[in-house]
């Protein structure tokens, strides 16, 4: 790798904080096993799951047609983070700094929010499903908690919800070292319950399994575009899943000693794990099927049927402990990070998660009370559609426009004429072209004429972002790049 002056001078008070300058080499201290651990974690997520599985039953397809479109999802999202990784990996500087590259010292600041905004969104809902492990777990260990509901939630879920939010704002404020170590122990566990839990569904549902893996293998409901616009739907579904990670990638690459380290954790982690996860989430919920006589997509609801007290505490615990692992490095982090980007002088990244933790307590709340209602592809194909056209933006500026360099110093100037200066700090050819391609976009996934190939809308966005922002900055490829 080329040596690189990373130490900022002359930097913009209004543009620059500890938490967003360039992270120097010697203090970068992940390699493969942390990447593969950040992807496992959000894999193995109760999310994950519930949409794998979810995945499995609802699009009319053989089960194996499915696995085979995750996996294809999992080959697309490792390509695209390794676009979007190599920035931060070269630079040491995460994704709201990235981003000023093409939006502008200033207009990064939109990107940076909306990124922010779903990352708060995504925060509330996976804090919701981290609370079912917990619910799970005292309701293992009470005899019968009972009790009137609110919002659907009864004492139990709500104490529960309160829990793990208390628990996520106490580690994040540790320290990102502690979240590093809790990812790396969650993530494997995760596995190894998973595995057990396998084996006891089969072992409970017996030969009986067998003869029924055919029919259950068979998926449930039709899709309105035939088996083709099914099977794209599925791939286009799991990577709009991955899309608010693979936007802000650089926000976990620049902690990465070499680029090398982040492709092989990438690839394992992502076609690799995802794979086997999924392979998993297809079996349990098939023997689930079978053993209880109905599909259940959340494993923790799987985990309270088969009534074995240990496996439930240990599973609770570890599902717990996965989902909010991913919680805090795919969402808690990105959000803290964009809103400490609109005023670096004056929110740190702590400051930036805290404001987190309180906005999302209630989205986790509006999530149980209408979210959920559109469906879990429906929501995650929308934040996706919302995303891609600022991936295919940030791409397309780095490659094809500068060349794969940039300017350090001037991603922390605010001086007329400097590099990304634009007007008045905005480049509003990048803001023209992510309007009209989210638009496009978010438009495939609402409109009826539409819905049959909604699972493109987060490929079609980040093309059409891309292609549009490449068009209107032709004029600017000279002296301002």
């Amino acid at each position: 790798m080329e040596k690189i002056d990373l130490k900022i001078r002359n930097m913009d008070p209004s543009l620059y904080n500890a938490d967003l300058a360039p992270l120097p080499m010697e203090q970068r201290k992940w390699g493969w096993f942390e990447i593969f651990n950040v992807w496992s974690n959000d894999i193995q997520s109760l999310f994950g799951y519930t949409l794998a599985a979810t995945l499995f039953i609802s699009y009319g397809l053989n089960g194996w047609t499915v696995f085979a479109g995750i996996i294809l999802a999992g080959i697309i999202v490792n390509v695209l983070v390794n676009l979007t990784g190599k920035p931060g990996v070269k630079y040491g500087i995460p994704y709201p700094v990235i981003a000023r590259a093409s939006m502008g010292v200033r207009g990064a600041n939109f990107p940076a929010l909306i990124r922010a905004i779903v990352a708060i969104f995504w925060y509330g809902v996976q804090t919701y499903f981290a609370s079912t492990a917990i619910a799970l777990l005292i309701n293992a260990l009470l005899e019968s908690p009972g009790g009137g509901t609110f919002l659907g939630m009864n004492a139990v879920d709500w104490a529960s919800y309160a829990i793990v939010c208390v628990f996520q704002l106490g580690l994040f404020l540790r320290g990102f070292d502690w979240i590093t170590n809790f990812l790396n122990w969650a993530g494997p566990l995760v596995y190894l319950v998973m595995i057990a839990l396998l084996g006891v569904i089969w072992y409970k549902a017996g030969s009986g399994l067998v003869n029924e893996l055919g029919t259950i293998f068979d998926g449930r409901g039709e899709h309105p575009g035939g088996p083709i616009a099914a099977f794209a739907a599925v791939v286009g579904t799991m990577v709009a899943y991955f899309a608010a990670v693979v936007i802000n990638y650089g926000d976990f690459s620049r902690f990465v000693k070499n680029e090398s380290q982040m492709k092989w954790g990438n690839f394992l982690g992502l076609p690799v794990s995802l794979a086997f996860f999924s392979f998993l989430a297809l079996f349990i919920t098939a023997g689930a099927s079978v053993l209880f006589g109905e599909l259940i997509t959340n494993p923790a609801e799987i985990v309270a049927k088969v009534d074995n007290l240990a496996l439930t505490i240990i599973a609770a615990l570890t599902f717990f402990a996965a989902t909010v692992g991913i919680n805090l490095v795919a969402n808690f982090i990105p959000a803290a990070f964009g809103l400490a980007n609109l005023a670096p002088a004056k929110i740190s990244a702590r400051t930036g998660g805290i404001i987190t933790a309180v906005i999302a307590f209630f989205i986790g709340g509006l999530w149980i009370a209408l979210i959920s209602h559109i469906g879990i592809a429906g929501f995650v194909d929308t934040l996706g559609a919302v995303l891609a056209p600022l991936y295919g933006i940030v791409v397309a500026d780095y490659y094809l426009v500068r060349k794969q360099k940039l300017n350090v110093q001037d991603l922390f100037s605010a001086k007329p004429g400097s590099t990304y200066y634009f007007d008045k700090g905005w480049n509003t050819r990048a803001l023209v072209a992510f309007t009209v391609a989210s638009v496009f976009s978010v438009a495939s996934v609402w409109t009826p004429a539409l819905s049959a190939w909604a699972g493109f809308s987060w490929m079609f966005g980040a093309l059409l972002g891309a292609v549009l922002h490449m068009m209107l900055m032709r004029r600017k490829v000279g002296a301002a790049i």
